[in-house]
């Protein structure tokens, strides 16, 4: 990850109605869901829906696919686990933050220890 595609996911998921579409599938896990129950789920019109996905795949934070007549969508876990790391990697210093990807799991273990824990006086 670098700061160039940093700026492109904190760009896309700073608008409302795609960090809302975002976190729906983060919650929905990696079978995703199809575009008419995000729709549904979000209270989005299908035009309005389909210019956000648009944009959310363009970055690269969302992956589709088709299963016959519907489209699902499903977070970039991968891809948000890297951005997450890169945010992360230079907190305070490195000795306050470890990142770690456990064995066979896709999951990222991040220790934050004391990080920017500063006491004001």
């Amino acid at each position: 990850m670098d700061i160039k595609n940093s700026l492109k996911i904190f760009d896309t998921l700073s608008q409302e109605t795609r960090l809302q579409v975002f976190r729906l599938l983060v919650q929905a896990g990696p079978e995703g869901l199809s575009a008419g129950a995000i729709g549904d789920e979000l209270g989005i019109l299908h035009n309005t829906l389909s210019f956000h996905l648009s944009h959310l795949s363009n970055a690269g934070i969302v992956t589709s696919y088709r299963q016959g007549r519907y489209v699902f969508y499903s977070a970039n876990f991968e891809l948000m686990r890297d951005f997450i790391a890169f945010m992360v990697q230079d907190c305070c210093s490195k000795q306050q933050v470890q990142i770690q990807q456990p064995g066979t799991s896709d999951c990222l273990v991040i220790e934050l220890t004391n990080c920017c824990n500063s006491k004001k006086e």
